[in-house]
């Protein structure tokens, strides 16, 4: 599949979507239980700090957009591995509760769950996350099942498990099926894996780490043009940037007060998917997908903040 290069944000993609998939999204990549602790202030070095307020609740890059695109009406599926302890037993709960297909969900025997202590900065709800990943999670190609990954309109990933991705992106790239990923960091195989995607949305610190250039417009050029897709990069509170007719074009995120910005970004990525499967524009997309992440800052939690469609839309419609 070839997405169409846009010349202009009032364009859209006009993407072919196959017809018949029982899902609208596969989500293949993490999931993850966040230990969410509130502070006054980041604690200093050798000091005592009071909780303010604690919570454990579900997380996870690709887990988290899976759980988007469920409460926006559509239908998600998330293929992955939990542990066997009590954190993996409560993910696999939350997926259910939030309407994702889990069939394909491996249990991962005598291994932890994925889970992160993540503190959160009280005056500005900036956070620091201190994330364990057991390596018994690790999803190998010969556990990979063609029929559970391309059975979408759309396949997400994260690029953890990089050999297992690039198998199940070539796999859904060969049956017409559109490729989203959400790049935090250069992973192994980062090349090889972003040449079977056809939507690459970034951190703002990938492009200079990818290319090696210290300027981030010069970085971000270079990126452009050893992708063929479309490029995107999240910026946190400033909304994001695409590439577009050869040049940078940037998105104004949305103000808030924010509690917590703790899977602002795998919201962003449901709504962009979201945008992209109603074939909106790009410029309502990338603003859809903004609104949807600022106002998930206004509760705790990765999945907490995810407001319905329609609150959504209503606050676009009266913050023109």
């Amino acid at each position: 599949m070839k997405i169409k290069q846009l010349s202009s944000p009032s364009e859209t993609f006009d993407v072919e979507f196959p017809r018949d998939k029982p899902f609208d999204v596969v989500g293949f990549g993490t999931n993850s239980v966040d230990h969410l602790c509130i502070v006054a202030e980041y604690p200093r070095l050798d000091s005592k700090t009071e909780i303010l307020q604690y919570e454990r609740l579900p997380g996870g890059q690709v887990a988290t957009t899976c759980a988007f695109i469920s409460r926006m009406g559509l239908k998600a599926k998330y293929v992955g591995k939990t542990g066997d302890d009590d954190n993996g037993r409560f993910a696999l709960k939350t997926f259910r509760k939030d309407s994702i297909d889990t069939a394909s969900v491996l249990v991962a025997p005598d291994t932890r769950n994925q889970f992160a202590i993540i503190i959160i900065d009280g005056r500005s709800g900036e956070k620091t996350v201190l994330s364990q990943r057991d390596s018994g999670l690790d999803f190998g190609e010969s556990e990979l099942e063609k029929d559970a990954v391309c059975c979408g309109r759309v396949l997400h990933l994260d690029g953890y498990d990089t050999r297992a991705a690039i198998r199940v992106a070539t796999w859904c790239r060969e049956a017409g099926i559109p490729v989203v990923i959400d790049l935090d960091k250069v992973v192994d195989n980062c090349r090889e894996l972003i040449e079977k995607v056809d939507f690459l949305i970034v951190s703002s610190n990938f492009p200079c780490e990818f290319t090696g250039r210290r300027d981030p417009a010069e970085a971000l050029a270079a990126l452009a043009d050893s992708f063929e897709g479309f490029l995107a990069v999240t910026m946190g509170a400033s909304g994001a940037m695409a590439w577009v007719g050869g040049k940078g074009v940037r998105f104004p995120g949305i103000r808030v007060n924010a509690k917590d910005t703790t899977g602002a970004g795998d919201v962003f990525h449901g709504g962009f998917i979201y945008g992209i499967l109603q074939n909106w524009p790009l410029e309502k997309i990338m603003r859809f997908a903004n609104t949807a992440a600022g106002l998930s800052c206004l509760s705790l939690g990765a999945r907490s903040g995810i407001r319905p469609l329609r609150e959504i839309l209503s606050f676009m419609q009266e913050h023109p």
